[in-house]
């Protein structure tokens, strides 16, 4: 049978190339011999319904056990009638377990219950009826919110002793994007629980990791093993690279590059391919791209990475704030210590997505900046930038939704009209760097540029500016570019009149253009 890399949905052993569960969840198993309760959370799109659904068929074949996934993402649709939302999830519980399980393990008609017990009367008759000791998985459990969230969290915790005695699932396993103190209440004017009470049974709370290097060399062999092509070892480094592990990113750009770019499994799919691919995910923004786009704009998120984008350091950010956009997956915890991006292709597509409200707003720009033979002119493109900028800066730095980088999403988005007549852009930023570098590849030419702000209370950053910007120059084996100064001061005059940009040298004595704005 002909299997493919998923991005859509679970993943089933028969169908598509996959990881083995074990591997990836190596402390569940002990947990469920333990008979406990615990949380399991991780981003989207990491694999944690393909793992708990695979998990769930191993316990179930092993015949000792009665396991299932099932999901409370129906309940949602009633925020405010706990009843309803009991009802709605148990409707799909049942569809559910029809597909996963033999019909002897099938759960008995729920009985009759009030609402705010229906979740615990429907737990305990499934329990009593099984045949063997019922272990289940609760999908999507931070999809509710509020009272219906804690009436159902509080049904389990007054079954949790009857796991004991046959009546109540003997291992359960709440699933999430989130950790429990992080599950939205609106409670005493906060917006989570900041405790696991009203689930103080839990044992653990796990998270499933991104893959290893090892698991995306494991993953990609298996479609070698299956039709014979190859992925050389450069593309194995860059793809893991390009990805950090992150499950949906590794398959789509394996998806991208033997079904789209390279169909021919005669071929071997070389580091060139995976770049390629790269820039299809990154320039179409799929559905996984899009739905971590719509968390840059929620203000928890903001403060973090708004001054990873100016290079600033976070300051006092609650550590809660901290670990939500890590269990987001949108930054990771560098192994040297701080937090940055999650990987490379979210280090592109969060600034494009940041700048998308400013490059729809830009008008019609005649490409000035080529010559005759299509080449880029930097000189031509310096006077380009400079008349847009005087003319239609200050309006469009209101059409961003990060105020303190509204100038760099700004030049970016003017920089993504040149780079989309046959370029690429990439960009470079790290917590307390205080800057930006970004990259502009045309053909054969090559454009850096260093941003800088000018913030009250602090020098002009030119000369450090100079500085770090010859670094960034040496790197690219370049001679020349561009250190662009954001003057951010108050009470300082309109851009039109306040943008100019002149020569200078850099201490390793480079000549580079100064634009001041």
């Amino acid at each position: 049978m002909t299997r493919w890399f998923n991005t859509a949905g679970p993943c089933h052993p028969d169908y598509h190339y996959m990881l083995p569960t074990a591997a990836r969840l190596p402390l569940v198993g002990r947990l469920i011999a333990q008979q406990s309760y615990f949380v399991l959370h991780a981003p989207r799109q990491t694999g944690k319904t393909t793992a708990l659904l695979a998990l769930a068929r191993d316990l179930t074949n092993s015949g000792h056990y009665t396991a299932a996934l099932v999901s409370m993402e129906a309940g949602a649709a009633f925020p405010d009638d706990t009843g309803a939302a009991e009802n709605a999830a148990l409707g799909t519980w049942r569809t559910m377990a029809r597909w996963q399980l033999p019909d002897a393990l099938q759960p008995p008609p729920w009985p009759e219950a009030a609402p705010g017990t229906r979740i615990a009367e429907a737990l305990g008759a499934w329990a009593r009826s099984s045949p063997r000791p019922l272990v289940l998985f609760l999908d999507e459990i931070d999809a509710l919110h509020d009272e219906v969230l804690i009436s159902v969290l509080r049904q389990m915790r007054a079954g949790y002793p009857g796991r004991l005695y046959g009546a109540f699932p003997v291992a359960l396993a709440l699933v999430g994007l989130r950790d429990v103190r992080d599950y939205k209440v609106a409670s005493g004017g906060s917006d989570r629980l900041y405790t696991t009470s009203p689930f103080n049974i839990k044992a653990e709370s796990i998270t499933l990791p991104a893959f290893t290097a090892e698991d995306v060399a494991m993953l990609y062999g298996q479609h070698t093993a299956d039709t014979g092509q190859v992925f050389t070892p450069d593309a194995l480094a860059l793809a893991f690279e390009l990805t950090q592990g992150q499950p949906w990113l590794v398959n789509a750009l394996a998806r991208q590059c033997v079904e789209v770019l390279l169909p021919d499994p005669a071929q071997p799919i070389t580091a060139d391919h995976i770049r390629q691919a790269r820039n299809i995910l990154i320039e179409r923004q799929d559905t996984h791209l899009d739905s971590l786009a719509e968390r840059l704009r929620e203000e928890r998120v903001r403060r973090i990475i708004e001054p990873m984008l100016a290079g600033r350091t976070l300051g006092d950010v609650p550590v809660n704030d901290r670990q939500f956009v890590l269990d987001l997956g949108l930054v990771r915890r560098d192994p040297a210590g701080g937090l940055e991006i999650a990987n490379p292709i979210y280090r592109e597509v969060i600034p494009r997505v940041l700048s998308s409200g400013a490059q729809d707003s830009l008008p019609r720009i005649a490409p000035t900046w080529l010559t005759a033979e299509g080449r880029m002119d930097s000189d031509r493109l310096l006077d380009a930038f400079l008349a847009f900028w005087r003319q239609h800066g200050e309006p469009l730095l209101k059409a961003t939704p990060y105020p303190e980088i509204a100038p760099h999403l700004v030049l970016m988005a003017f920089l993504h009209r040149v780079a989309n007549a046959g370029g690429t852009l990439e960009r470079e930023y790290a917590i307390g760097s205080g800057r930006m570098d970004i990259c502009l590849r045309y053909g054969p030419d090559t454009l850096a540029l260093e941003l800088k702000t000018w913030r009250d209370g602090r020098p002009d950053p030119h000369n450090e500016g100079l500085t770090q910007l010859d670094s960034y120059l040496s790197g690219l084996g370049l001679d020349t570019g561009w250190l662009v100064i954001f003057d951010q001061r108050s009470n300082q005059p309109p851009i039109a009149e306040r943008t100019t940009s002149e020569a200078a040298t850099t201490p390793q004595g480079r000549r580079v253009t100064v634009i001041r704005g």
